[in-house]
């Protein structure tokens, strides 16, 4: 009888993580449809839902974490790239769902993090003169041509990253050339330029932005997301 109940045991617990299993992945599914569909996506996120038992947190409406992988996402002509979003503390209550009523789905806060590649500032400022971007440090290193009394240098302007109102700004800060001193004024202006993206999924504004080897990695939060009125954004 001791082994048979253990045996019983065995099936119950292994049955039910199979159940939590099962409804995580129908959960996990179904928010990369919406999400795919909300933002025109050509293909669904990776979705996983965090924390253990799914079922528990299913019941209770609530949800510590969800991490939403995009991949890439346009927005205003630019396309950015490792687009990641996580959703912390959401609320969704399951009479709600199972009614099909999200008017309640809400997360406490949402993160979203994605990478500019250096290749799409570049070919943004190629018309002025610039031919190559690259990490320097803390700051990006932009190489590139002017024009300085009737003579053609080859420069590297160093310029440091900010967020403003319009985007990504990028502002010289020094610059260095071979044979010729060249003033900082007569670059400033020029290799000056704005990065069009002000805000990514889910309602994030980019709050802080630092250059990394592939590009410039832009991170947004938002608070208190009403995700049934989260409206899509991107071009």
């Amino acid at each position: 009888m001791r082994k048979f109940l253990i045996v019983l045991l065995v099936l119950v617990v292994a049955g039910l993580i199979g159940a939590d299993r099962f409804g995580e992945a129908r959960a996990e599914n179904e928010v990369a449809r919406q999400v795919a569909a909300q933002y025109r996506l050509p293909e669904q996120p990776k979705v996983e839902i965090g924390g253990f038992p799914f079922l528990t947190q299913a019941i209770s409406g609530n949800y510590g974490q969800i991490d939403v992988a995009i991949g890439d996402y346009t927005q205003q002509g630019v396309t950015v790239q490792d687009v990641n979003i996580r959703l912390n503390d959401l609320k969704a209550p399951l009479g709600d769902l199972l009614n099909g009523d999200q008017t309640n789905v809400r997360a406490e806060r949402a993160t979203a993090s994605a990478v500019i590649p250096y290749s799409v500032v570049q070919r943004a400022t190629a018309e002025k003169g610039v031919r190559k971007v690259s990490r320097s440090g803390g700051n990006v290193l932009l190489e590139g041509d002017v024009s300085f009394h009737g003579l053609s240098a080859q420069v590297g302007v160093t310029v440091s990253i900010k967020t403003t109102e319009q985007g990504v700004t990028l502002v010289p800060e020094a610059v260095e050339a071979s044979g010729i001193k060249v003033p900082l004024g007569l670059v400033k202006q020029s290799f000056t330029y704005t990065v069009p993206v002000t805000g990514l999924p889910m309602g994030s504004r980019i709050t802080s932005v630092e250059p990394v080897d592939a590009g410039l990695r832009i991170t947004g939060t938002a608070q208190n997301v009403d995700l049934s009125g989260v409206q899509q954004t991107a071009g």
